[in-house]
Formats: C-alpha cells, structure tokens, sequence
C-alpha cells in the first residue's frame, strides 16, 4: 500500500494524539488517514532513514517498505509501550538497518564510472586518481560505519553528515542529552580507530 500526496486539503496531524488516532484508523484500513500520517510523518523518517543510510534514494526506498508495514501493522501500535513516532522511527530504524547488513546498501553505493566525462580533462573536476581515491575512501567510511552499533552510526551521522548539535540529535532521536553525547563521543572514537587501522589519516 503506497501513500499518495493527494487531498492536500487534508491538515497533517501533529501531536501524539492525533497520530494514535490515525493508527486506530489505519488498523481499520482507512486509506485517508494513511494519506494523512504519510504527510505528517514522512519528511521526519526519511532522516531517520538517511541518518543509518547516508544516501537518499535508498531510504526513499527503506522509507516506501516501512510505510507498508505500518499499513499492515497497525493494530499492533500499543500507546502504552511508546509514543506514535517513537514507534514509527523504530519500525524505519530497523528496516535501514536490515538493508545495511544483508549487504543490499553496499551494493546500491557503487559508483559507476562516466568513461565520457572521464576521457576529457577538466581542472575543476576530479581526476581519474582523485575519482579512484575517492572511491576507496568511501568504501572505508562505509565498511567502518558499518561496524558501529545502530545507535552510534545514527547519531555520528546525523553530527557529522548533517552537521547537527548533540541537542538537536536528542530531539531528533527522542533520545536523552547525555545519552546522544555518548553514542557521538564514542561513535566518532570507534570510526577513527576504524579509519586508521585501515591506513586512512585525516589531512
């Protein structure tokens, strides 16, 4: 079941309560308060998505098969063990994290060469060794994050990658202060160890 971006009359809820309600209604198959919980939340778990992903076509994808779990599973939101969006970011969390460790991510991130764009020099575009390095560095950052737990890789990307404050990742997360400072701090020590055993130094 896709959501659609019609009836744009239709006000996208914004509390707590608004999207319980939507849920109950989900449950009960109703395809305009899917409409309505899609317009409403969607924007917010693609960054979920792309904050363990790092590329948005792929949680574009993650995003489309979380939202038919949602419209599948529904009745199954309890509001007595989490918020609406708590449980809608976990049910995008897991989904990303899936697609990173069956391999698929890895996959979908191989840059194909432009042999083109590639045959002409230009100064202000990369080199065919500056593409090459480029390339393998990537592999790295990505084999490295990979080996982070889910809640580090998420914060060290939405800090690093996003360039947003320990504040902002907590509210983002829904996730307390000190919590987030550690995942960050430890995250981004765990990837540095990572990225030098791998012979990879900062500039």
């Amino acid at each position: 079941m896709r959501a659609t971006m019609a009836a744009a009359s239709i006000a996208p809820a914004t509390t707590n309560d608004d999207l319980a309600a939507l849920l109950a209604r989900i449950a009960l198959r109703d395809q305009r308060a899917f409409e309505r919980l899609y317009r409403a939340t969607a924007g917010h778990l693609l960054g979920v998505a792309t904050a363990v992903l790092l590329q948005r076509e792929r949680a574009e994808e993650v995003l489309q098969e979380a939202y038919v779990n949602v419209w599948n599973g529904a009745a199954g939101y309890d509001p007595g063990l989490a918020t609406p969006m708590t449980w809608l970011i976990n049910i995008v969390r897991n989904k990303a994290i899936d697609r990173v460790r069956t391999g698929r991510a890895e996959r979908a991130s191989t840059v194909p060469l432009d042999e083109e764009a590639m045959a002409v020099a230009d100064p202000d575009q990369p080199q065919p060794a500056q593409w090459l390095e480029q390339c393998v560095l990537r592999q790295h950052v990505d084999e490295c994050l990979a080996g982070l737990s889910a809640a580090q890789r998420q914060a060290v990307a939405l800090a690093y990658y996003r360039g947003l404050v320990h504040t902002e990742i907590a509210a983002w997360l829904d996730t307390p202060l000190g919590t987030v400072k550690a995942w960050v701090r430890r995250g981004a020590d765990r990837l540095r160890d990572c990225l030098e055993a791998a012979g990879v130094t900062s500039a």
